[in-house]
C-alpha cells in the first residue's frame, strides 16, 4: 500500500492550486460524521498505522491523492519525519471511533495548511522567469534552498527522518518552477545526500555548504 504514503508525493499531487480544497466547520463536523465508521477502537489496535488504512483511502478517494499526509507526525509517529503536530500515533491517538474523528479531520486540515504556506512560499522564493534556469544568479538558488530547509527543520522539528521531508520539499520546489521530476532529484541528491540527521538541525555551516551545493548542481546540470 506504499501508493497511500506520503514521500512518494510530487509536486503534481500536492499543488493546492490544483487541487482546491475547502473544508469551513460545517464541513469538518461532516467530514468527521463520515470517518467515524472507519476508525477502529483503541482496544484492537495490535500496529501502528495499518488500522488507519480505510480512513486514509476514504481522505483520497475524496479530496485527492495529497490527502495521504494527514497523519504525517512529528517524529515517529505513523510514518516517520512529518510536520502535523495534531496527530501523533494510531497507538497513542486513537481512543473511540467518535473522539478521534475530529482529530483526523483537524490533522487532515493542518497538512493542506502546510502545503499552503510551501505554495506560497515557492511563489516568494521563485528565481526570475526571464532567462533560462542555468542562467539564473545561484544566490537565488541558495537563498531558496537556505530558507526552505530552515523552515522544514523547524516544522518538523528535526525529529527522527525529517531530512526526508526536507528533500522532498526542495524537490518540489524545483518542480514547481519547471524542473523535470527526475532531474530535480539528482540535484537534491548531490546537494543534501548524507549532510543531516535525525534529531539534529543542521547548524549554518552545512546548511551553507548544501545551499552552495543545490546552486552548482543546478547550474550544472541544464
Amino acid at each position: 500500500m506504499s501508493e497511500l504514503w506520503p514521500y512518494s508525493l510530487t509536486w503534481a499531487d500536492v499543488d493546492p492550486s490544483r487541487h482546491p480544497f475547502d473544508l469551513d466547520e460545517h464541513a469538518a463536523h461532516r467530514l468527521a460524521v463520515l470517518v467515524v465508521p472507519l476508525l477502529p477502537d483503541a482496544s484492537t489496535i495490535d500496529d501502528v498505522s495499518w488500522p488507519l488504512t480505510a480512513v486514509t483511502e476514504f481522505l483520497v478517494q475524496r479530496y485527492g491523492q495529497w490527502a495521504c499526509g494527514w497523519n504525517w507526525s512529528i517524529g515517529e509517529g505513523d510514518l516517520d519525519g512529518g510536520v502535523v503536530g495534531a496527530w501523533c500515533c494510531a497507538a497513542h491517538t486513537v481512543t473511540t471511533p467518535e473522539a478521534t474523528a475530529p482529530l483526523v479531520v483537524e490533522a487532515l486540515r493542518e497538512w493542506r495548511s502546510w502545503l499552503d504556506e510551501l505554495r506560497q512560499r515557492f511563489i516568494d522564493l521563485a528565481p526570475p522567469t526571464d532567462v533560462p534556469v542555468a542562467s539564473v544568479d545561484p544566490w537565488h538558488w541558495e537563498r531558496a534552498c537556505t530558507r526552505l530547509v530552515t523552515m522544514v527543520a523547524d516544522r518538523t522539528e528535526a525529529e527522527s527522518g525529517w531530512y526526508g521531508h526536507c528533500m522532498q520539499v526542495l524537490h518540489w520546489f524545483l518542480a514547481s518552477h519547471g524542473i523535470s521530476e527526475e532531474r530535480a532529484e539528482q540535484i537534491v541528491e548531490k546537494a543534501v545526500g548524507g549532510r543531516f540527521d535525525s534529531w539534529m538541525a543542521p547548524d549554518a555551516t552545512v546548511v551553507d555548504e548544501v545551499s552552495t551545493r543545490f546552486a552548482q548542481a543546478i547550474s550544472q546540470n541544464p
